[in-house]
């Protein structure tokens, strides 16, 4: 299966992988930005919340993309990613700046075999693909954190606690943006396919993250 991507789709995921990580790192460790952030920076605390970053970040943004390539690649078409370079620069230097991540580290992009057009309802399921696999990481993630503990185990300063936490939240938080019905993201193309599958994805993204949220 994996043989289906190819060198430049692996560069572009790994570059795009460490640039999302690195801004939601720094949002951690400077929740408004360094320009308003007085605190001196812990070295360990830092390396702490970039591997957090490596390991929640990463799956859910790669598993994301991959969601999206097979699901095209299901229905003949080819896909591969590719990252955006003036996106993921202005990602970090926001969270820099200011302490916010927009991410849009790239797309995937979907090639006809055949000269013909993905029609509406394959480009609706494609789109929907990579938000439905983030909930569904959503899932081990709550695993993990109630295994480990919970709240308890997190106020005791559990790093798998913080990754189980940070992996719920940061795959709903990659699937309500994506979900948003708006511009080139998957939200728009999967309203326009079925309002009824639009409804249950962002529902169920927006309802996991504000519910960790005010839970904790």
């Amino acid at each position: 299966m994996f043989e289906r991507v190819t060198r430049q789709e692996q560069a572009d995921l790994f570059i795009a992988w460490m640039a999302i990580s690195i801004s939601f790192a720094i949002i951690n460790i400077a929740p408004y930005g360094f320009l308003y952030n007085s605190a001196p920076v812990v070295p360990l605390q830092a390396a702490i919340f970039f591997g957090i970053a490596l390991v929640t970040v990463g799956i859910g943004f790669i598993l994301h993309e991959m969601a999206h390539k097979f699901a095209a690649i299901h229905f003949g078409y080819w896909a591969e990613f590719r990252k955006d370079d003036f996106m993921l620069t202005a990602a970090v230097l926001m969270a820099i700046l200011v302490g916010f991540v927009f991410a849009a580290p790239g797309a995937t992009l979907i090639y006809s075999r055949d000269g013909a057009g993905v029609t509406r309802k394959e480009n609706g399921i494609i789109s929907a693909a990579g938000p439905f696999i983030n909930l569904i990481l959503c899932i081990p993630f709550a695993a993990l954190f109630v295994l480990v503990g919970g709240i308890t185990a997190l106020k005791t300063g559990s790093i798998l606690a913080a990754v189980g936490l940070a992996g719920i939240q940061i795959n709903a938080m990659i699937a309500t943006f994506n979900m948003l019905p708006i511009s080139i993201l998957d939200g728009r193309k999967v309203f326009a396919w079925s309002i009824p599958a639009f409804i249950l994805l962002i529902g169920s993204s927006v309802a996991i993250l504000f519910g960790t949220y005010y839970l904790l």
